[in-house]
């Protein structure tokens, strides 16, 4: 007896779509770049992340987020050329090693853009990248902050905020101070910046 399906063509049009979209952006003609230093920087930022993100997941065997991640990058592609980014040495940065990525997964098409785009024959035989760690650095972070266990705000800070910044912060907001009620809180823990708790 055997265990044949029927074809089944749902789910390839979704990925039939961000390869066309891929194919699009990568072959379109670039104008004059125009992008701010903040546009460039965003693009690299995101572009490090994916990187690191699709390098670890080749590792470890877990290829269905490295197409959704590649998804987000292209994603951030498209806003950065129309933010004047293409044509920059940020945008080449970003095809070159958007193609290195996009290898692995779709070797034909990935093949096809990498000489389209006038690179040496053959993508295949290129080296992995290395991220830059400087680059995936967030500019701002998102800090929860718990009263007895209990989320009750989020605060943004610098990256490079202290801990006593942090805790700070979180005593001075508005919406803890209404949640402690004029009482003195036993302990404040920040936890390795991700997280504010404080005990009551």
């Amino acid at each position: 007896m055997g265990y044949g399906r029927p074809w089944n063509r749902t789910g390839i049009e979704g990925t039939y779509r961000w390869l066309k979209r891929v194919w699009a952006l990568f072959t379109e003609p670039v104008g004059q770049p125009f992008a701010s230093p903040e546009t460039l920087k965003i693009l690299r930022r995101k572009l490090h992340q994916t990187l690191r993100q699709v390098t670890r997941d080749f590792e470890q065997f877990e290829f269905n987020t490295i197409v959704s991640g590649l998804m987000e990058l292209l994603n951030e592609m498209y806003k950065a050329k129309e933010a004047g980014a293409a044509g920059t040495p940020e945008w080449n940065e970003a095809v070159d090693l958007y193609l290195r990525m996009l290898a692995p997964v779709c070797p034909h098409i990935a093949e096809e853009l990498w000489q389209t785009i006038g690179k040496p024959y053959s993508i295949h035989t290129q080296p992995w990248p290395a991220v830059d760690l400087a680059a995936t650095a967030e500019d701002e972070i998102t800090i929860p902050v718990q009263i007895n266990g209990k989320l009750r705000d989020r605060l943004v800070f610098p990256a490079d905020a202290t801990e006593e910044n942090i805790r700070s912060a979180a005593l001075a907001s508005e919406t803890v101070r209404k949640y402690l009620d004029g009482k003195d809180p036993k302990k404040v823990i920040v936890v390795q910046k991700k997280l504010v708790s404080i005990v009551v």
